[in-house]
Order: C-alpha cells, then structure tokens, then sequence
C-alpha cells in the first residue's frame, strides 16, 4: 500500500476512533453543544472538541465559539480554555472567530500515525542508559520535573498530580522513562484507547545534552512494544517540529495537522 493510501486509511481511523470521548479520559464533565464537545479537567482547565463541525457555515461557526466560551466564563474555577482544530476540517471562519473571541493561536503540530509493529524493532541504547516503566509517586514527580524542564517551564506539580490520577483509574496508561547515572534523561507515556486499535504516545522529553543518541527512537520503540503487548496496532501522537523528523525515522506518517488556541480568563 503506497503512503498516500495509508495516510488516508490512518486519517479515516484517527477521525472515527480518536475524536470522540475516547480523546478525554480524564475528564472530570464533558457537556454536549450542537458538534462540539465541551471538556472540564482538574486544576481549572477547559477543552473544546469536536467530530467534525458538521457542515457549519461561518456564521454558524462564529456562534458556536461565543458560546463556548459564554460556557466557561460562567464557570470561575475554569482558568483556562484550549480549542483543539486539526487542518483537515472543514471550518470556514475558525480562526477569525477564536481570535476574535479572545484566543490566541500556538504553534500547528502533526498529527502522526504508524503501524505499531513498525515501530516495535529494537534501538540500540547508549552504554549506561536503560529503559524502565515508573509507577511510584517519587518516579512521576521526578519524570515530570524533567519533562518540564525540558520544555522550558517553572517546574509544578500540575501534570505529575493529573499523572498520579491517571495511574489510580488503572485505565491501562503507562510512563516510561530512560536513565542513566539515576537521573532521567527522556520520557514519554503510552495511552491505549479503549475500543480502538489505537495507542497514544505522549510527552517526549529527552534531556538536551542527550539528543541525537537514538534515547527517545528506543524509547518509542519500547512504548510500541508495550502497545502490542496490549493488542494494540496502531500508535498516534501530536508531534513538534523538533520530534516529527524522529517518529517519521521510526516509521509513523503525517496525516494532518492540529493547532491549539487558547483562552485564558482575564
């Protein structure tokens, strides 16, 4: 089958399987209007997404977003609002709209998706580097202390609490780590999607002074083993520029793009 026949398969998948409530588990109250999806998490975030949109034209469009966000304004523990839009849909007036409305655009991600078998083969590791799966509350909060480091932000405990919830629903998301010396040097998770074929990579992160080893191809590659281990056959992520070239390497396609807008309460 050549790439463009995949693309299309993979993209037909990621829509039916991936953009329903299977996109939220962790979502504390998820409110249906019209297409949209309406998502409260912990710690005072909302999340908008959607199917599709349904054919709306522009002006419909323009109502849906005020709504969304007459919806949580009304709500004062909700901070903050990410729209999810992938560039695939057809949204006439989208970006106008969440402008207007107060949002503010972040940079486009791929959309990738691959084979987990192709992605499965082993890489070689650096001496002194091993892989390792962490389930213990020191482990998560040392993992996202490096994970925010990485990206460049003040070290919380907002992601390593949403992680240590996660872990407690035993929902099968799994975090995995690389190390060497006893520090972590790159990590990332795993997210089977229930009722689907699909497992979610997440959270990259490979300290800087350890890029350009093979660390995070071994350790994708670990996390696609893991998903097979669970009969999962294919493997999606939303992915940088900085890791795109890396899951492409490994053997995932792009099929799109998502760009996220955010709304913060003012």
């Amino acid at each position: 089958m050549s790439h463009s026949e995949d693309r299309a398969r993979f993209l037909a998948a990621y829509d039916a399987n991936l953009r329903t409530d299977a996109e939220t588990p962790s979502a504390l109250k998820v409110t249906r209007h019209g297409p949209l999806r309406w998502v409260t998490f912990m710690k005072g975030r909302g999340f908008v997404t959607y199917q599709d949109l349904g054919g709306a034209d522009a002006d419909t469009i323009t109502r849906l977003v005020a709504d969304s966000v007459g919806y949580f304004r009304a709500k004062p523990d909700i901070t903050r609002v990410e729209w999810k839009s992938r560039g695939h849909d057809h949204a006439p007036g989208l970006h106008e709209a969440l402008i207007h409305n107060g949002f503010t655009q972040d940079e486009p991600e791929s959309i990738m998706i691959g084979e987990a078998q192709a992605l499965s083969a082993a890489v070689p590791l650096p001496d002194g580097v091993t892989l390792r799966q962490v389930t213990e509350e020191a482990d998560v909060r040392a993992m996202s202390a490096m994970q925010d480091e990485v990206f460049g932000e003040p070290v919380s405990d907002e992601m390593a609490d949403a992680l240590l919830h996660r872990l407690s629903l035993g929902d099968g998301m799994q975090l995995w780590v690389a190390e060497a010396d006893g520090q972590i040097v790159s990590a990332g998770r795993l997210e089977p999607v229930p009722g689907t074929d699909f497992a979610g990579i997440w959270g990259g992160a490979t300290r800087e002074e350890w890029r350009g080893k093979g660390i995070y191809r071994a350790l994708t590659a670990r996390r696609a083993q893991a998903a097979l281990e669970m009969e999962k056959t294919l493997i999606h992520s939303d992915s940088t520029e900085f890791s795109r070239p890396i899951l492409e390497r490994s053997g995932l396609l792009k099929v799109s793009t998502t760009t996220p807008y955010r709304w913060a309460r003012s």
